[in-house]
């Protein structure tokens, strides 16, 4: 293992690998947020769904046939 570390400076790679990690994590959390589920900025989008409340829809008249 230490001889990898003479290939490599150990402050530039521990720079290089927190960039990289930082990167990861806001591509992650911006694809997050460009869905409807996971946008917790917004809150999920439901779709409009008839209300409980909502009132019974007007009966079809019979002709009595």
């Amino acid at each position: 293992m230490w001889r990898i570390w003479r290939l490599y400076d150990p402050l530039r790679a521990m720079v290089v690998q927190g960039i990289f990690l930082f990167g990861l994590a806001a591509m992650i959390h911006l694809v997050l947020l460009s869905t409807n589920k996971y946008n917790w900025f917004d809150g999920a989008k439901k779709p409009a769904v008839a209300s409980a409340n909502a009132p019974m829809p007007a009966a079809v008249a019979s002709n009595g046939k």
